[in-house]
C-alpha cells in the first residue's frame, strides 16, 4: 500500500503528504531524544538505501527488489527491478492512463489489478521467478479498494476482493489463481477485506463500534470504543485515536475485544500508513514537526507492540508504505529522492 505521511492522518486512515523541498525540520516530540535508531534497535534486519531509483515503487519483494511503474514516451511499464536488472511484466499505452493496484505476493505468485481506458478492472498474476503474466479475470464488478494491504487477498488458491454498490450489501468475489469462473459471496452491509478470513465493517470508524466477521466460522467481534475515539482494527489489534476538544489527545492500541489496552504515543504522533499492526506487531507512525505543514515531511517511527519500544527511522520522511511485511519510505528532495526499505519480517 502506498500511503503518504500527513498532518491530516489523525482523522483519516492515512493522508496525502506533499513532496518536501525544504530543509529537514527538527523533530517536535521531546520523547524522540534517546530513542534507538533503526541500526541500533535492529542491526541484523534486512534493509537498504536506494538512491536514484528509476521506477515509482508499488511493492518491494525484499529490501532491494522493487515492483513499480516506469513511464516512457508512449507507454507505462510495470517492471521488477533488482540492481541493474529489469524485468518487464506489462506495457500499456500511456494514452489509456493505466493504473496498477493491489500488488501482493503469495508464495510463488505475484498478483495485481490493472485498469486502462474503458476496460473493466482486471486481475492478473505472474510467477515471481519468471514466466508470462496471465489475466485471471475481468469479471471484477464494482471493485472496492481502500489502499491497504487487503485490497487483494490470496487464500486457499484463490484471489479475493470486495465489490459492490451502496451500503446494503458487499460482494466478496474470488477467482482461482489458475483463472476461471468468478465466485461471488454476498455479505449484508458494507464490508472490507481484512486478514483472511476476516471482514471489517469500516476502514476507520467513529461510530462507537467496529465490527469484524469471520467468513469461515461466522464469528463476530465488536470493538468497544467511545464517540470521542477514531478506531481501525485488524483481527489482532486495534489502533485507537483518542480525541479531545483540541484534536488528538493520544494514540492507543488494544485487542478487538477491548483487552490489553495501552498507550502507543501522545498527540505528537499520527498513523503513517493505513494498515493496523503490520505483522500483528508494528505500528508505523509519523511525527510532524513545526514546519511539516509547509515542507510536507515528518518524522517516521515504528512502535513495537511486542516490546513497547519506539524506534526512529527518519527525522524527515516523505512517502511511506507497507505491504507483505515490507516497509519503505523516501527522504530528500523530490528530484533526488532516496528510497529506504526495511524488511520487518527479519526484525
Amino acid at each position: 500500500m502506498r500511503t503518504a505521511i500527513s498532518l491530516g492522518v489523525a482523522l483519516l486512515a492515512a493522508g496525502a503528504l506533499l513532496a518536501g523541498t525544504l530543509p529537514e525540520p527538527p523533530p517536535r516530540n521531546p520523547g524522540a531524544v534517546g530513542r534507538p535508531s533503526l541500526a541500533q534497535a535492529w542491526p541484523d534486519a534486512a534493509r537498504a538505501d536506494l538512491p536514484g531509483l528509476t521506477v515509482e515503487p508499488l511493492l518491494f519483494l525484499d529490501a532491494t527488489t522493487v515492483v513499480g511503474t516506469r513511464a516512457s514516451a508512449d507507454a507505462v511499464h510495470l517492471v521488477v527491478v533488482k540492481g541493474d536488472v529489469e524485468r518487464e511484466l506489462r506495457r500499456l499505452p500511456a494514452a489509456d492512463e493505466p493504473r496498477f493496484e493491489g500488488l501482493t505476493v503469495a508464495g510463488d505468485e505475484m498478483v495485481w489489478t490493472e485498469a486502462a481506458g474503458d476496460r473493466p478492472v482486471e486481475v492478473w498474476a505472474v510467477r515471481r521467478e519468471g514466466g508470462a503474466p496471465r489475466r485471471l479475470t475481468a469479471d471484477t464488478g464494482n471493485t472496492l479498494f481502500y489502499g491497504n494491504q487487503y485490497d487483494l487477498v490470496v487464500a486457499d488458491g484463490r484471489v479475493h476482493w470486495a465489490a459492490g454498490e451502496g451500503n446494503a450489501a458487499t460482494e466478496i468475489r474470488s477467482v482461482p489463481l489458475t483463472g476461471g469462473k468468478v465466485e461471488i459471496r454476498e455479505e449484508k452491509g458494507q464490508w472490507a477485506l481484512s486478514a483472511w478470513p476476516w471482514l471489517t465493517d469500516d476502514t476507520g470508524s467513529q461510530s462507537g463500534t467496529v465490527r469484524m466477521r469471520n467468513m469461515t466460522t461466522g464469528q463476530e467481534v465488536r470493538a468497544p470504543v467511545s464517540g470521542a475515539e477514531w478506531t481501525m482494527c485488524s483481527p489482532v489489534w486495534c489502533r485507537v485515536m483518542v480525541m479531545n476538544g483540541d484534536g488528538l489527545a493520544r494514540m492507543d492500541a488494544m485487542r478487538p475485544d477491548g483487552a490489553d489496552r495501552r498507550r502507543m504515543a501522545g498527540p505528537e504522533a499520527q498513523a503513517a500508513v493505513g494498515d493496523v499492526a503490520v505483522l500483528d506487531r508494528f505500528e508505523i507512525l509519523s511525527e510532524p514537526g513545526p514546519e511539516s505543514d509547509l515542507t510536507g515531511v515528518a518524522g517516521l517511527v515504528v512502535h513495537d507492540l511486542t516490546t513497547g519500544r519506539t524506534v526512529t527511522l527518519a527525522a524527515a520522511a516523505d512517502l511511506a508504505a507497507t505491504k507483505d511485511g515490507m516497509l519503505w519510505w523516501s527522504t530528500g528532495r523530490q528530484e533526488a529522492a532516496v528510497w529506504h526499505t526495511l524488511d520487518l519480517r527479519t526484525v
